[in-house]
């Protein structure tokens, strides 16, 4: 699935399923029906992850009360059949699926199904077999560089392209759930399009949509945002995600944005024409003037509409002997002789 839209808008659906499949394909309706572009989800095998004494994180104690990653993960893995029908679903549906892959097994699962960029996440950042592999596939990347240091991610996109990533697209993001607003630093976004002239844009953590609004106005070429059907539901994402009627207010306000942007040329619009002689002036007579008398700064003056000479063309006409008899405000012409 091609997106020509200048910003790609992308539905994190995550683990946000709970390992249904039901809730899963539900999650991709409403993705779509929000007017995102493509529905992600993940892909993962626990045990090729996580070691057996992985410890969760604080958020995910807080949210979920698993004990381990492990067991964390193991509630939230689809089977590789899951994923085929969720994109046949998508198919059915017209939304892009994407799924980020976490171990070496999904990768190459995922390989075999039709997606149009690899999303690798920000904790792959300095996984250097894991990027190896994904560049090998010389598919188009969204690289995610939550914690990352502008060298790490100098070394990533290298490695992607010594081994033959065709397109890398950086995604600022701040690694917290929810991401605190004075650790957003969304100008790092700007840094890393000037730095390592490529697309940028935006995964976004934070509560909310104001932030995913506002990288959009800054330029962002993909957005992602994590959303739930239920945000009171169990699980390690819920809380820091959008509900469906959320979602869709993001992207409206996206789209909007997008819109407004233009191309960058300042110009004269359509829609304005027809406000350009209301709005602006004309050489207007400031009192009555008899033909041949001299145009002066005594009677002349400027007054809309714009529908006469310029007042740009003002020392011109000064000093002009006029043509013909004026009554006060009347439009000046350009039927003056000179003095």
């Amino acid at each position: 699935m091609e997106n020509k839209k200048r910003v790609i808008l992308i539905a994190e659906a995550g683990v946000n399923h709970n390992g249904s499949l039901e809730t899963a394909k539900k999650m991709a309706e409403a993705a779509k029906k929000a007017g995102a572009d493509y529905v992600k989800f993940q892909t993962f095998v626990p045990r090729e992850l996580v070691t057996a004494g992985a410890g969760t994180a604080s958020y995910q104690k807080e949210t979920d009360g698993a004990s381990s990653q492990l067991e964390l993960l193991g509630r939230l893995a689809l089977p590789e059949n899951a994923f085929r029908k969720l994109e046949q679903c998508c198919r059915q549906l017209g939304i892009g699926f994407l799924s980020t892959p976490f171990d070496f097994p999904s990768m190459d699962f995922l390989s075999s199904l039709s997606m149009d960029y690899w999303k690798v996440p920000s904790g792959e950042l300095t996984n250097l077999p894991y990027l190896e592999r994904i560049g090998r596939t010389r598919k188009r990347v969204l690289l995610s560089t939550g914690m990352g240091e502008m060298d790490e991610i100098r070394d990533a996109v290298g490695i992607l392209e010594e081994n033959g990533a065709p397109e890398i697209t950086l995604l600022h993001c701040t690694t917290q759930y929810p991401a605190p607003y004075a650790d957003v630093n969304l100008l790092a976004m700007k840094q890393m399009e000037t730095a390592f002239h490529k697309k940028t844009g935006y995964s976004d953590h934070t509560l909310g949509i104001e932030i995913p609004i506002a990288a959009a106005a800054l330029g962002a070429r993909v957005i992602e945002k994590h959303f739930t059907l239920d945000r009171g539901m169990k699980g390690p994402d819920h809380r820091a995600s959008l509900e469906p009627e959320e979602l869709a207010a993001m992207a409206a306000a996206v789209r909007n944005i997008e819109a407004a942007l233009g191309d960058g040329a300042k110009r004269r619009t359509e829609s304005e024409e027809s406000n350009l002689h209301a709005a602006r002036k004309s050489i207007v007579a400031a009192k009555g003037i008899k033909a041949g008398e001299i145009f002066t700064e005594e009677n002349l003056s400027v007054k809309r509409p714009g529908e006469g000479i310029s007042p740009m063309e003002w020392h011109r006409v000064l000093g002009k002997r006029s043509g013909r008899d004026y009554k006060q405000d009347e439009l000046i012409q350009r039927d003056w002789a000179d003095a």
